[in-house]
């Protein structure tokens, strides 16, 4: 694997973990579930978005 996916990668899994988390204080009932669930969902999406502009760089 090249070492310039290594960010995306890791943003990635960290932001699946804090999902993860999430989702079980919202099964708990537990409070702040939504802002975990929030954290996490961004942190994934920041990833993705890394990874696209990597890509749209490695294309020129």
């Amino acid at each position: 694997m090249k070492k310039q996916y290594a960010i995306p990668l890791v943003l990635f899994f960290l932001g699946m973990a804090i999902t993860i988390i999430g989702a079980l204080f919202k099964i708990m009932h537990w409070p702040g579930a939504s802002i975990i669930l929030t954290l996490g969902m961004l942190t994934e999406a920041a990833a993705i978005i890394v990874l696209i502009t990597i890509l749209l760089k490695n294309m020129k």
